[in-house]
């Protein structure tokens, strides 16, 4: 049996991202809200 990372939050065993903890589409919505301090949206 293989386990599979998932995202705390909706479950997601896919674009899981390690250091957060949550998935991609998760680490997205939450860092356009503001809510994982120390990021924000580039631009230049």
């Amino acid at each position: 049996m293989r386990l599979h990372n998932r995202c705390k939050i909706t479950g997601r065993p896919k674009g899981y991202m390690r250091i957060f903890g949550i998935s991609r589409v998760m680490f997205r919505e939450m860092a356009n809200k503001g809510l994982i301090p120390g990021i924000k949206k580039s631009s230049w």
